[in-house]
């Protein structure tokens, strides 16, 4: 259990590095500077990463969402003052609404300008920091307050489920790799030893029923994020994270 625990100090101690980061890093996770790229037929620093999000979730899912996210971080942070579960399902749904706006206006925006037809990583981060100047400080804030005030009002990373537009990515890539069954990172539990005292369910950060994910023994869900907090509270060694073929 000790080895467990230190993953988790590891996992929050990264995440919190990254929302420190976070200044810099901004503009390339950011869903505004991509569609200025694609009304300008630039290839930018953020349609870079989300396409990377996607081929690295072939192998590890979610797990930028609970290891690397600042997003994320903002989301655990405030687990401290509201730790409710999100018991809104359609949250879920929301974010898809979005991103399939999002997307179909990013690609409107490209068609327009005649298609992609130069890289610039660095559009908009000139200097490679995201917030360097006042305006910018202005839009750091917003975004942070806008991850921060759905935690607080609704509960365990309420923006994750609502607004994020990273996420997406990461599902699609995911069901590819269930589809084919690729070797990746994964749950597994062996429900035998469960005794159901579903401290798992209760610790999760995604607010998934992980106890009935056990008893009825499909560990996959679009929602997870592989942080393996489930595997780490479970005082049976139930859980495991594991890197292997299957689904």
């Amino acid at each position: 259990m000790k080895q467990n625990k230190k993953r988790q100090r590891i996992r929050l101690a990264i995440l919190i590095v990254s929302l420190l980061l976070f200044p810099i890093t901004m503009n390339y996770l950011s869903p505004y500077v991509i569609l200025y790229g694609a009304s300008q037929g630039i290839i930018n620093g953020s349609f870079i990463i989300f396409a990377l999000l996607f081929i690295s979730s072939l192998a590890f899912g979610r797990m930028w969402c609970s290891w690397i996210c600042p997003a994320g971080a903002l989301g655990e942070v405030c687990r401290l003052a509201n730790d409710k579960p999100i018991k809104y399902k359609w949250l879920d749904s929301l974010k898809w609404v979005i991103w399939f706006v999002w997307l179909g206006t990013i690609a409107f925006f490209a068609a327009s300008a005649g298609g992609y037809k130069i890289v610039d990583f660095f559009l908009l981060t000139e200097s490679g920091i995201s917030v360097d100047a006042p305006m910018k400080y202005i839009i750091y804030l917003i975004v942070v307050g806008i991850f921060m005030g759905l935690a607080l009002l609704l509960g365990r990373r309420a923006g994750c489920h609502s607004i994020c537009w990273m996420a997406p990515f990461m599902i699609l890539g995911r069901k590819v790799r269930n589809i084919f069954a690729w070797p990746a990172f994964r749950l597994k539990a062996d429900q035998d030893l469960c005794i159901n005292c579903k401290k798992c369910s209760m610790n999760c950060p995604m607010s998934l029923d992980v106890n009935r994910m056990v008893t009825e023994g499909q560990m996959e869900n679009p929602e997870c994020i592989l942080c393996a907090q489930c595997a780490d509270v479970c005082p049976k060694d139930v859980i495991h994270l594991v890197f292997q073929s299957g689904k």
